[in-house]
């Protein structure tokens, strides 16, 4: 199963670019971005064809072979975010993937 998942990354994820807090080393690695569609209408949000799209929080999916914390750095085009959640996805004993919440960084903000 952790085969198959990494197979769709390689076919269809993005490519970003993971900075690690404790490192500062940049890594390119590819992984699904999607940002989190909001249920109220709160601003700041963009209409889009699923419907409200909040701005601040992104949904992240990665190999479970890739560690993430919270705090590292994650940048896609011009995506500036920050890891501010992270949980490892097991099927039975074994790591599927990464799941995170990611966040507008606060310098890319202003």
């Amino acid at each position: 199963m952790k085969s198959s998942f990494d197979q769709l990354l390689t076919r269809f994820g993005q490519d970003i670019t993971l900075t690690p807090r404790s490192t500062g080393e940049p890594l390119a690695l590819r992984a699904f971005l999607q940002p989190i569609l909001k249920r109220r209408e709160e601003l700041p949000i963009t209409p889009s064809p699923l419907g409200a799209v909040s701005q601040k929080r992104w949904l992240y999916l990665g190999s479970a072979g890739q560690p993430l914390a919270a705090g590292d750095r994650v940048d896609l085009d011009t995506l500036a975010l920050v890891v501010q959640e992270e949980r490892t996805i097991y099927w039975q004993d074994t790591p599927l993937y990464r799941w995170a919440i990611l966040r507008e960084r606060k310098e890319a903000a202003q």
